[in-house]
């Protein structure tokens, strides 16, 4: 799984003119499934995500995770970040998990969130318009590792 997660001061995702998610301060996660993914790489996302030190603490040095700090997670759909760009102009997605199968990885996804945080959605291939205020701006990249990296 394949993750952009954004520092936010605000974020909101609205769909057909209808806001289906919004958070204050946290992080905005723009969340991919890719073929061979499974409920063990978003758990090991998850857990990465949540213990990202980058909000700052007291002396202003980035040390505290949004658990930490009380703030958000804002889930966003996200299958073009397995757009491959190799090869001409035009992305292929390839890479990307079939729609039903990402599906099922993405409400898991945020349903563990939930037990650990408070977690507001996108909606699952709907034409999304996604705003925010990036505080930084802190972007990071996060993949899962492949399954022979985390095996015994």
């Amino acid at each position: 799984m394949r993750a952009v997660v954004q520092r936010v001061l605000e974020a909101r995702v609205t769909v057909e003119g209808e806001t289906t998610g919004a958070i204050d301060a946290g992080l905005l996660v723009y969340l991919g499934c890719g073929k061979g993914d499974t409920a063990d790489d978003g758990a090991w996302l998850l857990e990465k995500i949540l213990g990202l030190r980058i909000f700052e603490n007291n002396e202003g040095k980035m040390d505290r995770s949004v658990l930490d700090t009380g703030g958000s997670l804002l889930v966003v759909s996200q299958f073009t970040l397995y757009g491959d760009v190799k090869k001409g102009r035009r992305p292929s997605f390839e890479g990307a998990m079939a729609p039903a199968e990402a599906k099922l990885l993405y409400e898991a996804f945020c349903e563990r969130a939930r037990t650990r945080i408070r977690v507001a959605e996108g909606r699952f291939q709907a034409d999304m318009r996604v705003s925010s205020v990036n505080a930084g701006p802190v972007t990071l990249w996060i993949e899962s590792p492949k399954r022979a990296e985390i095996s015994p």
